[in-house]
């Protein structure tokens, strides 16, 4: 593949000095989530200049044009070729299906071909496992990257030489960007907006298309970790016990009496079979009680706090933060906030 430009910038320059719209061209596979693809085509389709004009040319094009097969029970009808990428300023690759299957970490010499053509300076972004295609290129080699959670353990097999960020909702390396999965493809859509046209623009199309202009936090908030409990167990009743008084303060030395250890043999015991320490999994613990609580319930955050044995909000906040990267009330505005109220005038899509 041609080497990309250096300053990152160039569909930028394209977009300011050439008085035409900025292209964007979405390379689709067999397996395709229609819903990634329309992404890209509904938030650059909604950016328009102070005078009302479209600000991007979307198209989508595939290896071979024609029908490609979805993941759903419909295929769409692809008019473009991989000719279509020579003319992009923003190539984006979105995922399929196939990516969830484990993989070898190679292009297909359609592929392989097709990317060749996208010309220096353009800028590449994937959407959630269209990361492993960048990959394959080498194209991610020595930057940072994320795709989605599920697929971090093979990505991190496949391409060690990519700095694999799995906590963020995208990452931004100037010319190559990337986003960990269907709705982070929202977010890192209006990133590229934003970046492009400013802060008026993108969130005039994030009204436009009724999403938040912007996000906190990264996947973490997103994924359930619960600590497996081991088979054979000499702390598991500790565990089971302690589960049950998450709300109080616990010792290491209450533990171990429950299992009729010293405190030095207990933990011990504890991390062979856990893999981390008590202190580590109480926290653990806690996190997951409050964000059930904060869930579930209308509990107020310092009711919380105590419920779930940080004894005070700030305690909360602190460990919510450090394990989630978002604050209690941006977790619980996520998944437990109040019905949303369209603004007046604004019922698009």
């Amino acid at each position: 593949m041609a080497e990309m430009g250096e300053s990152g910038r160039g569909s930028e320059r394209a977009v300011a000095g050439s008085g035409r719209r900025h292209r964007v061209a979405v390379l689709v596979r067999h397996g395709m989530l229609p819903i990634e693809v329309g992404i890209v085509h509904r938030l650059f389709g909604a950016a328009r200049s102070v005078t009302g004009e479209r600000l991007y040319e979307v198209v989508t094009c595939a290896l071979e044009p024609g029908e490609v097969r979805t993941d759903a029970d419909f295929t769409v009808h692809v008019a473009h070729g991989p000719q279509a990428l020579a003319a992009a300023d923003t190539v984006v690759v979105p995922a399929s299906g196939a990516d969830y299957e484990p993989g070898t970490g190679r292009l297909s010499a359609p592929m392989a071909e097709a990317l060749g053509r996208i010309r220096p300076g353009t800028r590449i972004a994937s959407i959630c496992t269209g990361a492993f295609v960048l990959a394959a290129a080498g194209i991610l080699d020595g930057r940072r990257a994320t795709t989605h959670w599920s697929s971090v353990e093979d990505f991190r097999r496949l391409f060690p030489d990519v700095e694999l960020d799995a906590d963020v909702l995208y990452t931004d390396e100037g010319e190559v960007l990337t986003a960990a999965g269907v709705a982070s493809g929202m977010d890192l859509c209006l990133h590229m907006i934003r970046r492009d046209h400013g802060a008026t623009v993108a969130n005039d199309v994030a009204r436009r298309t009724v999403v938040p202009p912007h996000r906190e936090g990264g996947q973490a908030q997103y994924i359930r970790r619960p600590v497996p409990e081991p088979r054979a167990s000499s702390t598991g009743a500790a565990r089971a016990w302690a589960l049950e008084h998450l709300d109080r303060p616990l010792s290491l030395r209450e533990l171990a009496v429950r299992e009729s250890m010293s405190v030095r043999t207990f933990t011990r015991r504890f991390r062979e079979e856990a893999g981390i320490s008590p202190n580590q999994w109480l926290t653990q613990q806690r996190v997951e009680r409050a964000r059930q609580l904060l869930e579930e319930t209308e509990l107020p955050v310092d009711r919380i706090a105590t419920a779930a044995g940080f004894g005070t909000a700030a305690s909360l906040r602190r460990h919510f933060q450090s394990a989630l990267g978002v604050s209690p009330r941006a977790y619980r505005g996520t998944f437990r906030g109040s019905e949303p109220r369209m603004p007046r005038g604004e019922g698009e899509g």
